[in-house]
């Protein structure tokens, strides 16, 4: 099962009754953070999760609100005993960015180790036990969307590895994965694994307009988490200006996706009420949420 938890919903700048947008992922007692504003470490220790297993940092790109927290964050991560290496990803910039944070971190009992994206094509790499994808969209400057997939394989077949004559005691090398040499034979897994299980899928994506690109990428999420910087309809010019979205373009990505569930999140600070626009999305897309702070999800795999 994965765990997940929108720390905060806010764009642009906290409010106070609103963190700034970003997202936590636990799976087996590891974690990673997604993006990481002003202040961040605080909704991060209300969560209750902990620090000291976030794994990585991703950022989408660049912006104040999205980044300006990493300083703090580094710091009270160094004051929770953290030793191990801690990774940071993200678009083009992201060396030039971590230096100039760091000029007021100068002493970390870490390692940072830096992982930049290109930001004019997807990438797919694995962070621990989830995979991890992500593609350019469409901001004022490089923005990346992620997507986060726990992958399930087969179910063991017992009788087929009895018929094949295959002893008890090397079932559990197959089902992870491994060869076994049995008597002059090399038993491959795939022989006793079916076909793989749906697995579990987060994607996530904030700051763009309504990218083509998007719909395949979201496609059959668990979980799409996006931003609707605007509620209101009327408001689709300043969007358009703006490289933002409204509650519908959001809810129809998701539609098109044909995602589970949808959060809306990345709100304008003018937009007092989320809730009051939702029947713009959900008269698109009927499963969608208006995001709010400390929202969490426990997401079980589906048979």
């Amino acid at each position: 099962m994965l765990d997940v938890c929108l720390l905060g919903t806010g764009g642009m700048m906290p409010l106070p009754d609103r963190w700034l947008t970003s997202l936590l992922l636990r799976y087996k007692g590891r974690m990673l953070l997604v993006d990481c504003g002003e202040a961040a470490q605080i909704p991060l220790r209300i969560c209750g999760w902990g620090f000291k297993a976030i794994d990585a940092v991703l950022f989408t790109h660049y912006h104040a609100d999205h980044v300006a927290g990493l300083t703090g964050f580094l710091l009270t991560l160094g004051n929770s005993g953290r030793e191990e290496p801690l990774t940071l990803i993200g678009p083009a910039g992201l060396k030039t960015v971590v230096e100039g944070l760091l000029v007021i971190a100068p002493r970390l009992p870490y390692e940072i180790r830096l992982l930049e994206l290109p930001h004019d094509q997807g990438a797919e790499f694995l962070l621990g036990d989830i995979y991890v994808g992500s593609i350019p969209v469409e901001h004022w400057l490089p923005c990346l969307a992620y997507s986060f997939e726990i992958k399930r394989q087969g179910r063991f077949d017992r009788r087929k590895a009895e018929q094949l004559g295959i002893p008890v005691k090397y079932w559990k090398q197959l089902q992870k994965g491994e060869l076994v040499d049995l008597e002059g034979r090399r038993i491959k897994p795939e022989l006793v694994i079916g076909e793989q299980r749906r697995g579990i899928k987060v994607s996530y994506c904030t700051d763009t307009r309504p990218v083509e690109g998007l719909v395949d990428f979201i496609k059959d999420s668990d979980l799409f988490i996006c931003e609707g910087m605007y509620g209101d309809n009327r408001d689709m010019e300043k969007a358009v200006q703006k490289k933002h979205m409204v509650f519908s373009e959001a809810a129809l990505l998701a539609k098109r996706g044909e995602v589970e569930e949808l959060w809306l999140t990345h709100f304008s600070p003018a937009l007092e009420n989320p809730q009051e626009h939702i029947a713009s999305a959900t008269s698109v897309f009927a499963n969608t949420i208006a995001g709010c702070d400390l929202m969490t999800k426990n997401i079980k795999f589906k048979e």
